[in-house]
């Protein structure tokens, strides 16, 4: 039998099991009818955080800015680049730091952009400043390998 895995619905945030084999073929929530490995990255709020994290079985790379950070603005098509890339293995979400400030002082956050990545409910790792697609593809793949 397939491994089963959790995935948080990018759209209305409801957790789905599906096999782990199924991951590369497009796979819709069972509530909305959304896709589940949609490549884009998506904004959330602090609870909204806190779910994707402690449910989703999948990696998670944040991308912590706000909307006045001149480095966050030119990182944000990067960002999305390397989203086409890591999909559907890795999930990428952004946080608005400026609204969630609870949620980037929990978590130290001490300068945007901040990238952050997440595995199995917990950071793995962390690195500040912008970067281009490129790097964030390899940086975040490095850090998966380990």
């Amino acid at each position: 039998m397939s491994e089963m895995i959790h995935l948080v619905c990018p759209s209305c945030h409801g957790v789905n099991r599906i096999p782990a084999a199924r991951l590369g073929d497009s796979p819709n929530c069972g509530k909305c009818r959304s896709s589940l490995t949609d490549s884009s990255p998506v904004e959330v709020s602090a609870a909204d955080f806190n779910k994707f994290v402690q449910r989703s079985d999948m990696p998670l790379l944040v991308d912590f800015w706000a909307p006045w950070c001149g480095p966050c603005k030119m990182m944000a098509p990067m960002f999305e680049a390397a989203a086409a890339q890591l999909a559907p293995s890795v999930r990428l979400l952004k946080v608005n730091t400026e609204e969630n400030q609870q949620l980037g002082a929990q978590l130290g956050i001490r300068s945007i952009p901040t990238l952050a990545l997440f595995k199995g409910g917990r950071e793995v790792a962390r690195q500040p400043g912008a970067m281009e697609s490129a790097q964030i593809v390899a940086w975040t793949r490095q850090n998966l390998a380990r």
